[in-house]
């Protein structure tokens, strides 16, 4: 927005731009397409999450200013003579980000590449990140040229930028139309996986985005080199970790094309040894889920032998007969969970 007028309004960012639309830190969960079914994704499997994002602390803001309307923050003025200093968090009237207007989408953008405080640019990362949970805000900031603009902070040095710039694109890649804009992206988004610390935000808000956009077969050959690299994150990865990796690779799975890619993907022998009772359920029932896509595959003979000369390839560790992977989905059978135990029996049918 080049309006002259309000430049000068918007000094101070570190205070003004803590923007949060709603309380707390929790994610919103999103479809990005409702009514469509895609083979062999069960459950949560293909989930879409649109990220919701929130600063701790309080935050001041000038009554009436044009940045509390730009944050989509109501002011309740102070009473008697307090100054805006002393107007507290619990003062602010939160609103939704959908109320942001484009004008004011325009702004913040421009304030993106103007911005030299790490800490501001993380602030208006996440104002923008909490707007693009809505449809309209997804199209506005591509039309505006925000889908690169916002894509550039992913190689910036400080990790809270990076995580905000990854939950900025994960709620804009629940569109598809800026998907196509976003996949030049996903070799930087498995770069930042590989080289980011173990369960750290940064990977889990990367497997997020990969997510988003392996929900379709559009750019499931974008991830083709990715497969090695997801298992191996199971076997050292938190909870919440090892669910994120294994959406992708069950939505990967389901394509029948990608399969003989997957199984010839090298992979930790120990990836099977998840396949046991003390394995969380949530984490169990997608490997069941994933196992079930891989045992619908029918190799043939010659593919077979082939890939037995492949060492510690996916199809030896899980597929082959010598797999320890049959005798372990055996011992499921009698898993307390339900939904373990019909999986199962629907994999050794």
């Amino acid at each position: 927005m080049g309006d002259g007028g309000v430049t000068p309004k918007l000094g101070n960012m570190k205070t003004l731009l803590g923007i949060v639309a709603g309380a707390g830190a929790s994610y919103g969960i999103y479809k990005l397409i409702s009514g469509e079914n895609f083979r062999n994704k069960k459950n949560a499997a293909n989930e879409s999450r649109a990220v919701k994002s929130s600063q701790p602390g309080e935050v001041t803001l000038q009554p009436g200013s044009l940045l509390a309307k730009v944050s989509g923050l109501e002011m309740v003025r102070p009473r008697g003579g307090d100054s805006p200093e002393d107007v507290s968090s619990s003062d602010i009237i939160s609103k939704s980000p959908g109320s942001l207007e484009s004008q004011h989408l325009n702004m913040l953008l421009s304030l993106l590449q103007s911005s030299s405080n790490p800490s501001d640019t993380a602030q208006i990362l996440l104002t923008l990140g909490n707007s693009a949970a809505f449809t309209v805000n997804q199209d506005l900031i591509r039309e505006f040229g925000g889908l690169h603009v916002i894509a550039g902070f992913l190689s910036d040095p400080m990790p809270e930028v990076r995580v905000q710039t990854l939950n900025a694109l994960n709620n804009l890649s629940m569109n598809i139309q800026n998907q196509d804009h976003l996949k030049v992206y996903v070799p930087q988004v498995l770069e930042l996986i590989e080289m980011s610390p173990v369960n750290s935000e940064l990977q889990l808000a990367a497997l997020r985005l990969l997510t988003n956009l392996s929900v379709t077969d559009n750019y499931h050959h974008l991830l083709k080199g990715s497969v090695t690299l997801l298992l191996s994150l199971l076997i050292v990865s938190s909870e919440a970790l090892q669910i994120q990796a294994l959406k992708v690779l069950v939505n990967l799975s389901s394509n029948p094309d990608m399969m003989d890619d997957i199984v010839q993907a090298q992979v930790p022998s120990s990836v099977v040894l998840l396949f046991d009772a003390r394995t969380t359920s949530s984490v169990l029932l997608r490997l069941l889920n994933f196992a079930s896509n891989l045992k619908a595959w029918r190799p043939s003979a010659q593919v077979a032998d082939e890939l037995r000369r492949k060492r510690d390839c996916l199809f030896r560790v899980l597929l082959d007969e010598p797999s320890p992977l049959h005798s372990r989905l055996v011992q499921l059978l009698s898993h307390p969970d339900g939904e373990v135990q019909a999986q199962v029996a629907c994999i050794l049918a």
